[in-house]
């Protein structure tokens, strides 16, 4: 890539940063210590003129010709200092391609790795490239974003010509395809492509023009999807530039769903120790099998309802927590476990056969311990149980069908991009103390995998995306079982 280009050629510059999370101290020692989304790292005894040229990429991109180098004999040591720092903070370095025309990159690679590795350097001649299946293009603070789980990096795609290119890149092709199709110079298009393999977007062909995938046939089972999911959701990225309206960073939502409108049943209570004392031993639970759910013909009972929810899900009490290392805020106490006690998951039941309640659909009020009509409309309930039934493999419909959903902003507030990962860690633990407190009563709890769509939304009236449903749960009683219950 070129640094120094005649005029009216148009050439591409490589240029240098820092992302904007990073920050830099340094003392009169010679010390530096950059401050990152990785964590700090330390740098003693760095070359004279190695500060100065860092802050400066600390300011916004910047070719390494106009960094601030010592002169003669110093140069070397120079390069080889500045050159060890960028190595330890590669995580955090940001890589450009521009123009020569001074209207600045056309394409920027962020990292989203603690230490990628940068290997940009000219493609064999006549060489076949293609986008990674694993690619995706999405809009992200004004720009268009190309990602992928696979790659180290994100692009962010600046200008027209890194767009166009990126875009034109579905079916494998050439340097030379892409300069007739795009209409850009082949040199300019031979370094934007190299840029893109260096970062992991785009696959270059073997010499037999076969491509191999990044992970190879360790990714062969992985869709796009889940694999995105996966690698995006295990670590807390980098935010994104919020959009206007977003949810302010740092506000903390309520711990509770605020009250829903519509009459609400007060719930039975029992006493935790007269329940303590008829219960069958934690081993005793956990050692009976789990068998598929089965549904019965009896119905039950307002009571045993309100035991249920009671033994699993009320909240026993309220006060300050918080993450390790973070600031505390107000949460609740809960059966079961939740980080940071968000306790984001909120829990509707749908009665079909139940004493002492009416069909519909009902929201559970954790801290009340009551039950609040959000659907009475008997068609609607009527295509959720079915959905249960059949997933259940069952010719009848459920007695009761428990749908869990998550209020995100309770969770993403606190955990950022591994939201939506620990909301299913929740659900986990939720659906397990389900199983136990079940089986305790001689019940028969059992997780269904609703196909609904949008359905279950609806069908809840919830505020969708700020609430989803996540799992269903049935509840009966097993064939011949036995109820315990106060």
């Amino acid at each position: 890539m070129v640094a120094e280009n005649p005029p009216k050629q148009a050439e591409t510059v490589w240029l240098w940063s820092f992302t904007e999370d990073t920050l830099l101290e340094t003392d009169d020692e010679g010390t530096l210590v950059a401050i990152t989304w990785w964590g700090e790292y330390e740098f003693r005894g760095t070359a004279t003129g190695v500060q100065e040229s860092l802050a400066r990429l600390a300011l916004g991109p910047v070719s390494m010709a106009n960094l601030v180098a010592a002169d003669g004999a110093g140069a070397e040591g120079w390069r080889l200092s500045l050159r060890r720092v960028l190595t330890r903070l590669s995580g955090s370095v940001v890589h450009s391609l521009a123009l020569n025309d001074g209207r600045g990159p056309v394409l920027s690679a962020i990292p989203v790795a603690q230490s990628p590795a940068f290997r940009a350097g000219p493609l064999p001649p006549g060489r076949r490239v293609r986008l990674s299946r694993f690619a995706a293009l999405r809009a992200d603070g004004g720009v268009l974003l190309a990602e992928s789980p696979v790659a180290p990096y994100k692009v962010a795609l600046l200008r027209p010509p890194a767009v166009l290119l990126a875009s034109s890149l579905a079916a494998p092709t050439t340097v030379d395809g892409l300069a007739a199709v795009t209409g850009v110079t082949a040199a300019v298009v031979a370094d934007v492509v190299e840029f893109l393999v260096a970062a992991g977007l785009v696959l270059l062909a073997d010499s037999q023009g076969h491509f191999t995938e990044y992970g190879g046939a360790r990714t062969a089972d992985w869709s796009h999807d889940d694999l995105m999911f996966h690698a995006r959701s295990r670590t807390w990225q980098m935010p994104s530039s919020p959009e206007e309206g977003d949810h302010p960073p740092g506000a903390e939502p309520p711990m509770l769903k605020p009250a829903v409108r519509g009459p609400a049943v007060p719930l039975h209570r029992p006493e935790p120790a007269a329940l303590a004392a008829g219960d069958s031993t934690l081993t005793a639970l956990l050692e009976t099998d789990h068998v598929c759910p089965a549904v019965s013909d009896r119905g039950l009972s307002a009571r045993q309802i309100g035991e249920f929810l009671f033994r699993a899900a009320r909240v026993r009490s309220i006060g300050p927590t918080g993450l390790p290392g973070g600031r505390a805020h107000q949460a609740t106490q809960r059966p079961y476990f939740s980080v940071a006690c968000l306790y984001e998951l909120e829990i509707y039941v749908g009665v079909n056969s139940c004493a002492g309640l009416a069909r519909g659909i009902y929201h559970y009020n954790p801290l009340w311990h009551t039950l609040t009509l959000v659907n009475d409309d008997t068609a609607v309930l009527d295509g959720l149980l079915d959905m249960a039934m059949v997933a259940a493999g069952s010719h009848r419909r459920p007695a009761a069908l428990l749908t869990m959903t998550a209020r995100m902003s309770r969770i993403a507030w606190a955990l950022g991009g591994a939201a939506y990962a620990t909301t299913l860690l929740h659900l986990g633990a939720l659906q397990q103390v389900f199983y136990l407190v079940a089986k305790a009563m001689g019940l028969s709890a059992h997780a269904v995998p609703a196909d609904s769509g949008d359905r279950v939304d609806r069908a809840l009236k919830l505020a969708w995306p700020a609430e989803v449903s996540i799992g269903e749960c049935v509840l009966d009683f097993p064939p011949g079982g036995r109820v315990n219950s106060v």
